[in-house]
Parts: C-alpha cells; sequence; structure tokens
C-alpha cells in the first residue's frame, strides 16, 4: 500500500458540530497519519512506541471531552458510547505493549485496523448523537431568547 492509499485526512462530515470534540478527531486523524508515516520509514521503535502512547492520551482526552458532553445531555446510549471508546483505548494499549517486546510487533495493517475502527466509529456512532445535541441546542437557543 502506498502512503496515499494509507492517509486519511478529517473532512467536516466526521465533525459532530461541537468544535472541541471536532479538534480532538482532527487532532486523532493527524497522529494516526504520522504513525502510518514512521512506520513506513522504519523509524527508531522509541519514536514510534512514543507516537502510539500518544495516540492512547488523545483518545483518552477526546473520549473524555465527548463522553463529558453526552452525559451532560443524558444521552440514551450513554453506556453503549462508553465502551465503544474503551475499545479503541485498550488496541492502542495493546499495541504499546506489543512492540515494547519488538516494534516488528506492530504491523501497518494492525495501525489501518485501528484508524478504520476510528473512522467507523465516528462516521456511525458519534454521527447517531448529533441529531440528539442539535435538539438540546435548539431547546437551549429558545430558552435563552424567552
Amino acid at each position: 500500500m502506498s502512503k496515499k492509499d494509507l492517509i486519511i485526512d478529517w473532512d467536516p462530515k466526521f465533525g459532530v458540530e461541537v468544535e472541541e470534540v471536532d479538534n480532538y478527531q482532527k487532532s486523532l486523524f493527524d497522529q494516526l497519519n504520522e504513525l502510518i508515516d514512521l512506520k513506513q520509514k522504519k523509524t527508531d521503535p522509541k519514536i514510534i512506541a512514543n507516537m502510539i502512547s500518544e495516540i492512547n492520551d488523545a483518545g483518552k482526552l477526546f473520549f473524555s471531552s465527548e463522553e463529558k458532553l453526552l452525559k451532560k445531555r443524558k444521552y440514551p446510549d450513554f453506556d453503549a458510547h462508553v465502551r465503544k471508546h474503551r475499545h479503541f483505548i485498550k488496541t492502542s494499549i495493546n499495541m504499546r505493549r506489543e512492540i515494547a517486546e519488538d516494534v516488528e510487533n506492530l504491523t501497518l495493517e494492525a495501525i489501518v485496523e485501528l484508524r478504520d475502527w476510528l473512522i467507523e466509529h465516528i462516521e456511525t456512532s458519534d454521527c447517531e448523537y448529533k441529531p440528539f445535541l442539535r435538539i438540546h441546542q435548539y431547546i437551549d437557543d429558545v430558552t435563552k431568547k424567552k
């Protein structure tokens, strides 16, 4: 696979219309793209391991921000959504552990799988709560006008 085939650019269609959440998405896309680049260049294993740690940390911040918002709004599928987030974090932690033993344990396919999971999550699970948040935002706007 060429680098062009592997890189995914953030697109507004991924956005959830919450600037903080959208910015976390963008950041994770950039980090996953960088990890793909590092792997293809056969970069020093320590740098790759640090990048995976950064992705894990960014994922935690992204999901925490999203979860606070959804919890505040009493999103009905909150628990199921949180469980999906845990899957991403668990996968990135396992990835970090695997390469601690040997960087060759990290395959490009594993990185692409993590990236694809994130895209799928954003396109399905995150998009499911967009109408819910829009309704709450509308209610807030109407209430403020009164």
